[in-house]
């Protein structure tokens, strides 16, 4: 895996913090975190098991911890630049009753999507569409490895579950005679309903980085 950039939340204007998301979660009903964000919860241990790119994460609210067995949910959580935990904290903290709605939009047109286009918060499009540029079979199996599924736009489509209710997809087009390779991303409209702008910012960046 290379990291294509140093980036952080440091810049964006945020109430997201870890700390605060564990401390609303303290305050919910399980039942309802549940029926929100899809997650299961184990009552004796105080745990909820939440699905993200086809694997179990174990969210302790006892000991606030993040944990999963599988090598891949063990990078996402030990690589600090994904800010995973901070995502999957919110994101049980804050997913509302509301499903995906099927309809794509580009990040800069979501609730404080101007932040996708500010310096070190862009999205490394251009690196990813160079690294694939000839070969769109390398770009379906390693999404592939996430549980991507295909979809048919572009020249290569696929769409990932970092969340039950945060798809996300990302399209190629292989270079030609006439244009570069070329790569987008893309949310379900309903992605802002859910999480603030920054935790969206994490979770599009930390799967853009999974595909090097």
């Amino acid at each position: 895996m290379v990291l294509m950039k140093k980036q952080s939340l440091n810049n964006i204007k945020t109430f997201s913090g870890e700390q605060k998301a564990w401390d609303i979660l303290d305050q919910l009903n399980p039942v309802d975190v549940c029926k929100n964000s899809l997650a299961f919860f184990n009552q004796k241990k105080s745990e909820y098991i939440v699905k993200s790119f086809g694997i179990d994460f174990v969210v302790s609210t006892k000991d606030r911890t993040v944990k999963s067995e599988h090598p891949i949910g063990t990078r996402l959580i030990e690589i600090k630049e994904f800010f995973f935990e901070l995502s999957i904290v919110w994101y049980l903290a804050s997913a509302k009753n509301v499903f995906p709605s099927g309809k794509w939009v580009k990040p800069i047109h979501i609730k404080g999507g101007q932040i996708f286009a500010l310096g070190t918060h862009k999205l490394p499009l251009e690196e990813l569409a160079e690294l694939y540029r000839k070969d769109l079979q390398a770009f379906i199996s390693k999404a592939s490895q996430y549980s991507a599924r295909p979809c048919n736009f572009a020249d290569a489509c696929v769409v990932f579950y970092p969340f039950p209710k945060i798809p996300l997809q990302l399209l190629l087009w292989t270079e030609d005679e006439e244009f570069p390779a070329r790569a987008e991303l893309m949310l379900d409209s309903t992605c802002d309903i859910h999480l603030p702008t920054d935790v969206i910012w994490a979770i599009t960046n930390f799967t853009v980085l999974l595909m090097f």
